[in-house]
This record gives C-alpha cells, structure tokens and sequence, in this order.
C-alpha cells in the first residue's frame, strides 16, 4: 500500500477522532423551567403554521469549528431567561456530521426545543466571493439569508445569533422590541465610517451609489439581528439580497463576506435597537484579532465578532481581559482542538 494511502487513511481517521471528541465533550447544562409569571404554551415543527407570539424563536448556525461558541451562547440565553421553556431554538448546518452535531446540542441540553434544519450549500457557491478572511467565506455564513426559506411559516419573527456571543440579560426584552414597519431590527453604529465597506468601484458608479440615495445609512452588525420572516417574504428580501451578491460576483464592489449585502438591502432602513444588545468586536478586527475593551454604556449581549475567538484564546493560554466574561459559559470539556483560520 503506498505510503500517501497510509497518510491519507491516517488523516480521514484522526479527522473522525477529533470531531467526535468535539461533539461528545460538553458537560450537561442543568434543566431551566419558567417562572410562574409565564405563560404555558407549546411549539412543534408540525404544527409550524400556527403562530404564537409568546414562543420565542432564535436561530443559530451549527458546525464543528464553532460548536463550542454555540454551546455557551445557548446556555447564557437559558441561564438568563424569564420563560426558558418558552424558547424554540432552530440550528441551521450544511454538515453530513449534523447528526453528531445534533446529538450533542441534545446530550448538553436535553430539555430544549430545537429543530434541526439542513442549509443547501450550493444555494450560494457561485455567489460566494473571496473576502479577507477565509472564516466569512464558508457558505454556511450566507445561511442567515435564507431563514424565511428554511423555516416553517408558522415563525413569523426570529432572532438570529452568530456562534461567538454571550447574552447576560433576559432575551424576551429583545424579541419584543417593535419592528413598526421595518423588516429588521439591530443596533446601528451610525458613528462609524460607512463608505469603507464599499469599494471605490461601488462608490464611482452612479448606478450603485444610488442604492442609498435619500437614505441615511448605517453600518449595523448582522450577527445580532431581530426579523419579521412575514414582512421579508412578502418582501422577497433573499431575492434582492442574491442579486447584490451575483453584482459582486461581477463588479467586486466590497470586500467583507455577507455583510455588505445586508446593508445595501437595508440600511437607512432598519429599527434601531439599543446598542446594549450587540457590544460586537471583542474578536478584535478581521485580520489580527487584538484585544479589545467594551463600548461605553449597558450590557445585554457581547459579541467577539472579528478574528479572535474567546475558547481559542484561552486554550492558546493568551486570553484578553474580557475573556473571562465568556468563560463561565463553556461548558466544553477539553481544550478546542479547532480553529478559525
């Protein structure tokens, strides 16, 4: 047998080991009940047309490399909850292992309600451009595009989490946030400088340049967002979203993942959310990932957006001070043993 064989099926089988090991070491989370004060109501996928605005639906993506973000950012939401068994989780993942995936979001929570939802990748494989990290161009983080197609028309509304967050404060004050007319809701940072997220390509042609003419946009974060699924199929917002994307394909009028996407299709035109709910960029910036201290004012919700991921940092022995926030929420047993490259 030659010996790249031997490397190859020494490669495949490790490969196994790890995600086993992965998927197989968190410690269980205790079970969370509600409080009296809560209303008795159940969910099911089954009955998914029906709609009750006192369950409330989160979804998050699932994969082996930020699984254990995942992990810790389901335990903060129960831990901090009013009406934990009132929350429908939805995981959404493009993995053939999603069964293991699955199985151990079940074994660490065994009394939650979540719905399991396979994202087809080549949804987005052609539309996909290179960005400057390689984590932002994994298909599975255009998945937060195609919510209203993945889930039962029953959800009406969701709140969509990225995988590296902690929430210290009881979500149901953001899920009944009042969206008026808009399709979405997040914290705006209209601080920030919005022309960098575009190209000199976007911003010479008058054609493109329109797209925020009479506007006053704003940068906001896509990985802390509250959504009318109503509003966006009727509204048919993936559409117009895809379209921007196959425009990049062609033009590269950004540089950033699915971000920019968003805010051509929405910004100047989004419910702003108290900027307690997304203190993004602890991960530090896109290439370096350096530490990072909190923006002024409360905290409901800390995002290390950016490169640099808290379970990494620790295992790396070279954590940032505001680490140790995350910490208490990793219920994983072992050093990670994966990282965001």
């Amino acid at each position: 047998m030659p010996s790249e064989f031997h490397c190859l099926v020494l490669l495949l089988t490790v490969g196994a080991c790890i995600c086993a090991a992965e998927v197989s070491s968190f410690r269980e989370a205790p079970a969370f009940r509600n409080g009296r004060e809560c209303p008795e109501t159940t969910w099911s996928s089954v009955d998914g047309k029906s709609y009750n605005p006192s369950i409330i639906h989160i979804a998050m993506t699932l994969d082996t490399v930020y699984l254990r973000g995942s992990v810790a950012g389901v335990f903060s939401v129960l831990l901090h909850a009013t009406c934990p068994e009132n929350i429908v989780f939805h995981f959404i993942t493009t993995q053939r292992s999603s069964a293991e995936l699955a199985r151990a979001i079940t074994s660490t929570f065994p009394y939650l309600n979540l719905h399991l939802y396979h994202f087809d990748a080549n949804l987005v494989r052609g539309k996909i451009s290179s960005s400057i990290r390689r984590a932002l161009d994994q298909p599975l983080n255009y998945a937060r595009i195609y919510l209203a197609d993945l889930l039962p028309a029953g959800v009406r509304r969701i709140i969509y989490f990225d995988s590296d967050l902690i929430v210290v404060d009881d979500v149901a004050k953001l899920w009944n946030i009042n969206l008026g007319s808009h399709v979405l809701g997040a914290p705006e940072y209209c601080h920030a400088n919005f022309t960098t997220y575009f190209t000199h390509k976007f911003w010479s042609n008058p054609l493109f340049a329109a797209t925020f003419k009479g506007k006053e946009p704003c940068y906001f974060n896509t990985g802390v967002m509250v959504i009318d699924l109503w509003k966006w199929r009727q509204g048919r917002y993936t559409e117009k979203l895809e379209n921007w994307m196959r425009i990049q394909k062609r033009h590269r009028i950004y540089e950033l993942g699915s971000l920019p996407p968003f805010l051509l299709v929405f910004a100047g035109n989004v419910e702003r959310v108290e900027h307690r709910w997304n203190q993004h960029g602890l991960g530090g910036d896109n290439l370096e990932g350096l530490c990072r201290d909190l923006h002024l004012g409360p905290v409901s919700l800390l995002h290390w957006s950016g490169k640099g991921k808290p379970w990494l940092r620790i295992d790396s022995k070279k954590p940032c001070p505001l680490d140790a926030l995350w910490a208490p929420y990793d219920l994983f047993r072992h050093p990670s043993l994966f990282s965001d490259s």
